[in-house]
């Protein structure tokens, strides 16, 4: 777990720390924004702000790098302008999936404290199980979902694709792996699509796939069968003019 920690001094007695959404699901390699708000009384004054256990350490207005966990270097910021008007969101730049956790918000002082869940799908990924003759076996898998997701397979027109059941797996940590396998004929330019989807969280990931179809490879080796024969036919003609 990570601790997005935050210390007022001033008149932080005044202060109710809340959320408008206690999870989130990022997608690797995108941006995400943590978001946390507090209220106040409109003369309210913030003098010090300090995040703390090295997610993000902002003190004195800057960045102090030294005591940041070397994984988020150059990779997270808090809306400075707007820490006056109660915004004391965070936003992390380029997720990992390392990323995953709690992350949490404390003003120690009149024990209010908000936690963010944060976890981070991963990009489905898909390997050639099988290919023998004119059929190839496709198998796609994607990790770190909550709630469980659904996996579809499509055609290059979008079709839905008849494929085996999914199975499920769910970790110690309670998020979703999800994998598939689906038989596909090899034909000229095959386009397959893995798409994973969260219809509740309205989160989408997909990865595509060309299998080269009989033709592709019957043209591929007589190809490579002339080229010598061309080759050759072209010395010979650069021969012939000196």
């Amino acid at each position: 777990a990570f601790s997005f920690c935050l210390f007022f001094w001033g008149f932080f007695w005044f202060l109710v720390l809340f959320f408008s959404v206690s999870s989130y699901q990022a997608e690797e390699n995108h941006n995400i924004t943590l978001e946390w708000t507090f209220t106040t009384k409109p003369d309210t004054s913030i003098s010090t702000l300090e995040i703390l256990y090295v997610v993000h350490l902002h003190k004195d207005g800057r960045l102090v790098y030294e005591n940041q966990n070397p994984s988020y270097h150059f990779r997270t910021r808090v809306f400075v302008d707007e820490l006056i008007k109660g915004n004391v969101s965070l936003k992390i730049f380029k997720v990992k999936l390392s990323d995953e956790g709690t992350y949490r918000c404390f003003i120690p002082w009149i024990r209010e404290e908000a936690s963010i869940v944060l976890t981070v799908a991963s990009t489905p990924v898909i390997k050639v199980m099988s290919n023998v003759s004119s059929r190839v076996v496709l198998q796609c898998e994607s990790a770190g979902w909550y709630p469980e997701p659904e996996l579809l397979w499509l055609d290059g027109e979008g079709n839905l694709l008849s494929a085996g059941p999914t199975e499920t797996l769910r970790g110690p940590d309670d998020l979703y792996t999800v994998s598939s396998r689906v038989t596909v004929e090899k034909r000229h330019n095959n386009n397959f699509t893995c798409r994973v989807q969260q219809r509740k969280t309205n989160q989408t990931r997909e990865t595509h796939i060309h299998v080269p179809g009989n033709n592709d490879s019957h043209s591929q080796t007589i190809y490579y069968c002339l080229l010598p024969v061309v080759m050759q036919f072209i010395i010979y003609i650069f021969c012939i003019q000196l």
